[in-house]
C-alpha cells in the first residue's frame, strides 16, 4: 500500500507539473492535439499508479516524451500559420450577416438544435438577433449580435468614462500582499492607517482590495 502511495504521489506531481508547462487554458479552450496529448496522459499515469508490476518509468517517460511533442507542436504553430491550419484547423462562419450557412453546418456536423444551444449560453435567445456567429477552433462560439441587439456602451451617447483600472488585492486570508502594496505605491504603514478606519488589523482581514478610484474593500473573517 505504501510503495502504491508513493508512486502515485510522484506521478501526480509530475503530470501536475507537466500540465503546468502546457499552459493555462480552459477544457474548453483546448486545441484537439493539446485535448488528445492530455487524455492520453491521465491513461499513462493511471496504468503505472496501481500496477506494481509495471516499471514506474514505463509511466514517467512516455509522459515527458508527451510534453516535448507538445512543446515542439506549439512552437511550430507560433511560427507556421500552414502548420497551425494543419494541426488546429480553421474557424468557420455558421451564421454570416444574419443568415445561417447550411454548407458550414454540414461541414461541422451541427445541427439546428445545437446552434440553439450554444447561442443561448452566450445569452442570445432570438437567433434572428445574430449578426455573424462563428465557430472557433476550439469548438467554442463566438456570437456577433446585430447592431441594434448589442448592448450600449458610453460611448454611443458620446460619454467619456472614467479610467478605473484593475483591483488589487492587498491582503488575502490575514497575509499582506506586498507586490501589490509596491503596485500602487504603498506600504504597509499606509494599509495599516487604512484598516484602521475599518477597526481591524491586516491578520484579522478575509479580503482587502484597492481599486483603481482608490476605493478599499474590506471583510473581516468570521471568528471559529
Amino acid at each position: 500500500m505504501l510503495i502504491i502511495l508513493v508512486r502515485t504521489i510522484i506521478l501526480y506531481i509530475l503530470v501536475l507539473i507537466v500540465m503546468r508547462f502546457m499552459g493555462k487554458r480552459e477544457i474548453g479552450q483546448l486545441q484537439p492535439f493539446e485535448l488528445a496529448i492530455s487524455i492520453m496522459i491521465a491513461d499513462l499515469a493511471s496504468i503505472p499508479m496501481s500496477e506494481l508490476g509495471i516499471p514506474i518509468t514505463n509511466g514517467i517517460i512516455p509522459i515527458l516524451g508527451l510534453l516535448l511533442m507538445h512543446l515542439l507542436i506549439s512552437v511550430l504553430n507560433m511560427k507556421s500559420i500552414k502548420f497551425r491550419q494543419i494541426i488546429c484547423g480553421k474557424p468557420n462562419i455558421l451564421i454570416y450577416r444574419g443568415k445561417i450557412d447550411e454548407k458550414a453546418l454540414k461541414k461541422e456536423r451541427f445541427t439546428i438544435n445545437e446552434l440553439e444551444e450554444r447561442l443561448r449560453g452566450a445569452n442570445i435567445m432570438n437567433l434572428g438577433d445574430v449578426e455573424y456567429a462563428i465557430l472557433e477552433t476550439s469548438g467554442q462560439i463566438t456570437v456577433i449580435p446585430k447592431p441594434n441587439k448589442r448592448t450600449t456602451t458610453p460611448e454611443d451617447f458620446n460619454i467619456e468614462a472614467e479610467y478605473e483600472g484593475i483591483p488589487y488585492d492587498l491582503v488575502i486570508d490575514g497575509e499582506i500582499m506586498r507586490k501589490n502594496l509596491l503596485k500602487i505605491g504603498k506600504d504597509e504603514n499606509w494599509l495599516k492607517k487604512q484598516l484602521e478606519k475599518f477597526n481591524i488589523k491586516s491578520e484579522e482581514a478575509l479580503i482587502v482590495t484597492f481599486d483603481g478610484k482608490g476605493n478599499i474593500f474590506c471583510q473581516k473573517k468570521e471568528k471559529n
